[in-house]
């Protein structure tokens, strides 16, 4: 903590992505100084290629010399008059979160463990499942467990009625810890940006169905997980984290399933925490992490 902090002040955390020109950062460090919001934590990235600028930091609210709402505005026209997209957020709020599983708990149980603990800052709504077979273990945890079950012709009801229970939940995180299923064109359209999957590969080889045997069959020397947003290309979307694990020719197609959801529970766990620490900023099919 820093030694500026106050008794009663917040720390937020603020964001942003746009054209990189001359002035830009100096503007708004610029614009913090003069209102007064101490900065505790900068990071930023300056893409050449695209000439695009991405920024985040941390500020603490005990010095600002104006309202927060009149520093907030003062925000908003910096950033409309220089082409800027931006978030602006009190770190006590915290990201509400609905967890999508099927059978296999893994990564579920490392989610709820470290929420428990206190080291994931999220609010878990609760858990959706198009199986039962999670139940017990969501409702050790206190939480409440939707189940949705899908067949090849209730998938677009099943759709809506998630969409209906994210819409109605506040959600404004889907996690899909192991959720195994395909999801539709307007479901990934819908959540956009707001949804973070687990694929039990290193992307971008061994898409789809039974990655580990295929990395099996072309004795892979290092096995890993993928933590990525959803799009509608199976997969395909942008990388967030990635966890390797060096493996040998002994291990069997099996053993690297077993070893491989430790490294999923790792790599979704560590996904969730950028994404609600606003470290992640999409950078069309790529991201930056600061």
């Amino acid at each position: 903590m820093s030694e500026q902090t106050t008794a009663g002040s917040q720390r937020y955390t603020f964001s942003f992505y746009g054209p990189d020109r001359l002035g830009v950062l100096a503007k708004v460090t610029g614009l913090f100084y003069d209102c007064g919001a101490y900065m505790e934590e900068i990071s930023s990235y300056i893409d050449p290629q695209p000439q695009r600028i991405f920024y985040r930091c941390v500020f603490n609210d005990h010095s600002l010399k104006i309202s927060l709402e009149a520093f907030k505005q003062r925000i908003a026209d910096w950033a409309q008059q220089h082409a800027i997209h931006y978030q602006l957020r009190a770190q006590k709020k915290k990201y509400r979160v609905l967890i999508a599983v099927s059978k296999y708990d893994h990564c579920l149980n490392a989610l709820l463990a470290k929420w428990k603990a206190g080291v994931l800052p999220v609010e878990i709504v609760g858990v959706v499942s198009n199986h039962k077979d999670c139940c017990s273990l969501v409702e050790w945890f206190g939480l409440r467990y939707w189940h949705l079950p899908i067949s090849a012709q209730t998938k677009p009801m099943q759709e809506r009625q998630l969409l209906t229970l994210i819409e109605e939940e506040g959600v404004e995180l889907l996690v899909l810890a192991r959720y195994m299923q395909i999801l539709s064109d307007r479901f990934c359209s819908e959540l956009a940006g707001r949804a973070i999957n687990i694929h039990h590969s290193f992307l971008p080889g061994f898409k789809g169905a039974r990655p580990y045997h295929q990395a099996y069959d072309r004795g892979v020397k290092v096995m890993g997980a993928t933590a990525h947003y959803v799009n509608s290309d199976l997969d395909e979307g942008p990388i967030i984290v990635q966890e390797v694990k060096a493996i040998d020719h002994e291990l069997s197609a099996e053993q690297m399933v077993s070893l491989g959801h430790d490294v999923e529970a790792t790599a979704l766990a560590q996904a969730v925490k950028l994404h609600v620490e606003m470290r992640v900023i999409l950078n069309g099919q790529r991201t930056v992490i600061l």
